[in-house]
Parts: structure tokens; C-alpha cells; sequence
């Protein structure tokens, strides 16, 4: 495979292009959406606990602030690329518009290793960044969240560090913190939660029942092990496979999904599950299943496996899961896709409830943000699905087309192009 097939920001934009076609996009228009709006790249000199001084580059990209202040995770890795952070801005920006919230879309990222690092490294790593990117964030600018290896803890030291810098508490200027400095209710399993309403709207309009139907979790960080919490608490559903970065395991009779979590949390891996099957990561996505959860990295469905998944519905709680050749493959097939940034747009959305109770200092409970969700990405489901029987496309395309219209409504608005 070509480096351009795989790079994360050349298949946004292939995305992109792609709907801006069906939808009859004018040139100027599309030309514009194509690219971020602007992208500050950062050097960081970070003192380490050995005294020695280690040099980290940094990025922020805000790629479309049209609807509103841009939103979007800081990801720390150390095979993060400009590119990636891109491709993530962009669909930031589909995804917050795909939702109907006012915002735009933005990603963060710096080029680290913080299994490698001390609490006290990553500390000083985080401030340092804020200290670098601090002049274009803010609660009417740009609000970050974690995303990827960054966590509540994280936020709040970047949240103190921006705090420090302005003189005053601005708790909204970023999101995903810990409940004590401004955090919201509901906000840990979000990304999981709305996956799994919508999740339920397409087993309705598929006519599957979620009760018994069987899940396959790709990737068991976060949003994986919410996804199999959940999976089983709200749909009812048998999680009979899970996998991480070193291996999967499988039981077609089910697992305990709380016993299952314990055991990742406790060893580190799902691997040694007592009465599992070990599987590859590639076997867990060919399973005969109900559902798939794609909930790992980018480019795990390709043009090369995807003949081979049979799951009926395919939820994409990671980013990018699916390349564009295998989305045809897949729809060609049946498989019913709900594409990422509809899937987990959970996350942002519940920032951005947590943006609003910051700016007017007034805290929802756990069932209210539980409640207002679901209203939300119930309403982006059927738009979408809706969209998508209107135009005869894949939904990824009519998702695409809903989000790109809205934006491109707005700049137009706005008298920008």
C-alpha cells in the first residue's frame, strides 16, 4: 500500500472530496474545506528526571472555527505525525457539526512516549505545551480535551498552567478534567455511551434485536471497555470477543464484561482470561458477530480484509477505522457502518456540555447528561441514516454530506468564501 493510501489526512480529504461531489459543493467552497485554517507547530524543551534536557515537538492544528470556538483531544504518541493531527481536526470538525453542536473542529498532539515518562516528566511536558499553544486556546478560541495516552489529570495540569498564565481560574478552557476543577457528570464512559444509542437506532431500523446479539470489541482502552460495559447494560448485548495491542481472546458463549475490564486493569492485557480462545486482532475483525467495534487505531479495515467481515453492523468508536476502498467493500456487502464521527461523537458532545456548565458555573447531574446525549445522537443517527437513503450513498457519505452542508452554511453565512 501507497504511504498516500494510508496517510490519515489524505483519506480525510478523499473523504471529503468525495461528499463535496454528491452534494454539489462549489469550488471555492471546497477548496476551502479541504485544508485546516491555520496550525501552530511548537518545540518543547522539557527538563527529565535525570537532569538531562529531552526536546519534544508539539502541534496544534484548528482546522474550520465557522460554527464556533474549534474542539478537539490532545493525543500524546510517539508515531504522531502533523498529518494525523490534521485528518483528526478535520473530522472534528464533521463530527461537532454531524451532532449539531456550536462548535468547530481542532486536534492537539505532541511526539512522546509517556509509557516511557515520569508523572512528574509528563507534567512538566504538559505545561510546557500550554506555555506554547496557550495564545491560541481559550474558552471563545479553541477548548482541548484528552485524547490518545492524556487523561482528567493531564487537563488539569494544562487547565492550572493556562489559569496561571491569564491571572484567573478559566476552568472551560479545556475539557475531560476531573469532577473537582469543572469536570461534568457523565463525561468517562460518553465516548461508549453514544456509540451504544447509536447503536440501538440502527439495530431498529435493521430490525436486529440487541438483546443476546453478539459484540466483538476491537481495542480495549477506554472507550473499549465502556463499549463492553455498556454493550451488555443497555443493549443487552453477549460480548464474545475483545482484543488489545498484544492479542485478542474469544468465547462464543460470552464473557463477564466487568470481570473482563477487572482483568485488563489488573494485568495490564485481555490475554490470560480464564476460559478464553486467543485470537489475533486480525481474526477478531473476520468473526461471525451481530456487531463489530472498531475501537483501536486507524486503517484496520482495508480493501485487503474487508471482503472478510461479517459483523451486520460495524459502530466505529475509534477514528478512521475504515479505509475508503473497504467502505465500499462493506456496504457492498451489507454491512451497516455507523461511521466515527457519528459513533463517537459521544465524547465531544458531552464536552461540550461540559463547556456549558463551565461558562455558567452550574452542574448538571449524571442522569441529565445521560438524557440530553442520547437526545443528541439519537437526532445525528437519523439524520444521517435518513441522508443516506435520500442520496442512495454509504453512510460515511451521508454523514459527510450533513456535516459538510452545515459548515459550508455557516462560512457562506459568515461571507467568508
Amino acid at each position: 500500500m501507497s504511504d498516500n493510501e494510508l496517510n490519515p489526512f489524505a483519506i480525510a480529504q478523499r473523504q471529503f472530496d468525495e461528499a463535496a461531489e454528491v452534494i454539489g459543493l462549489d469550488p471555492a467552497m471546497r477548496a476551502f474545506l479541504r485544508e485546516p485554517m491555520r496550525e501552530l507547530h511548537v518545540t518543547l524543551p522539557v527538563r527529565m528526571d535525570d537532569g538531562s534536557v529531552k526536546v519534544f515537538k508539539g502541534f496544534r492544528v484548528q482546522y474550520n472555527d465557522a460554527r464556533g470556538p474549534t474542539k478537539g483531544g490532545i493525543r500524546f504518541h510517539p508515531d504522531e505525525t502533523i498529518d494525523t493531527v490534521r485528518a483528526l481536526a478535520a473530522w472534528m470538525t464533521w463530527k461537532t457539526a454531524v451532532v449539531d453542536i456550536p462548535l468547530g473542529g481542532a486536534k492537539g498532539g505532541i511526539i512522546c512516549n509517556p509509557k516511557e515518562m515520569s508523572q512528574a516528566e509528563l507534567e512538566r511536558l504538559s505545561r510546557a505545551y500550554i506555555r506554547q499553544v496557550g495564545r491560541i486556546i481559550g474558552l471563545e478560541k479553541d477548548v482541548p480535551a484528552p485524547d490518545v495516552y492524556t487523561n482528567p489529570q493531564i487537563m488539569a495540569w494544562m487547565m492550572d498552567e493556562y489559569s496561571f498564565l491569564k491571572g484567573y481560574n478559566e476552568f472551560g478552557v479545556i475539557t475531560g478534567k476531573p469532577l473537582e476543577l469543572g469536570g461534568s457528570a457523565g463525561r468517562g464512559d460518553a465516548t461508549a455511551r453514544g456509540g451504544m444509542y447509536t447503536i440501538r437506532e440502527a439495530a431498529k431500523v435493521l430490525g436486529i434485536e440487541t438483546k443476546g446479539a453478539t459484540m466483538a470489541i476491537q481495542g480495549f482502552g477506554n472507550a473499549g471497555q465502556y463499549a463492553a460495559l455498556l454493550g451488555e447494560e443497555l443493549l443487552g448485548c453477549k460480548i464474545v470477543a475483545v482484543s488489545d495491542s498484544r492479542g485478542g481472546i474469544y468465547n462464543p458463549d460470552g464473557f463477564d464484561a466487568k470481570a473482563l475490564v477487572d482483568h485488563k486493569l489488573k494485568t495490564g492485557k485481555v490475554g490470560g482470561f480464564p476460559g478464553a480462545k486467543e485470537i489475533s486482532n486480525a481474526e477478531l475483525l473476520e468473526l461471525d458477530v451481530d456487531i463489530l467495534v472498531p475501537a483501536a487505531l486507524e486503517n484496520v479495515i482495508t480493501k485487503e480484509n474487508a471482503p472478510r467481515i461479517k459483523a451486520k453492523i460495524s459502530a466505529e468508536l475509534a477514528n478512521g477505522p475504515t479505509t475508503p476502498e473497504a467502505d465500499k467493500i462493506l456496504h457492498e456487502n451489507g454491512v451497516y457502518v455507523i461511521p466515527d464521527f457519528l459513533c463517537n461523537a459521544g465524547g465531544v458532545t458531552v464536552s461540550y456540555f461540559e463547556m456549558v456548565q463551565n461558562a455558567y458555573d452550574y452542574y448538571w447531574d449524571e442522569a441529565t447528561v445521560h438524557e440530553r446525549l442520547d437526545k443528541k445522537m439519537t437526532a445525528a443517527f437519523h439524520a444521517v441514516h435518513e441522508r443516506a437513503e435520500e442520496l442512495k450513498v454509504h453512510n460515511r457519505l451521508a454523514a459527510y454530506a450533513v456535516a459538510v452542508e452545515r459548515v459550508a452554511k455557516a462560512v457562506r453565512l459568515r461571507g467568508w468564501v
